[in-house]
């Protein structure tokens, strides 16, 4: 099940999400809950988060 949240980001953050967004063809919002999987991946495989044993394959 998907979670709606909502931040503040700095304009220079949303600018260029908005022009990776654009060029990849795809909505901010999808861009910005990819990003956000990745680093939070990432943190995982660095042992700074435990595994998440509910993420979906």
């Amino acid at each position: 099940m998907s979670k709606r949240i909502h931040v503040t980001i700095p304009d220079y953050v949303y600018e260029g999400l908005e022009r990776r967004a654009d060029k990849q063809g795809r909505p901010i919002a999808s861009l910005a809950s990819f990003v956000l999987e990745v680093a939070l991946l990432e943190a995982q495989k660095r042992g700074e988060l435990p595994p998440d044993p509910e993420k979906p394959k």
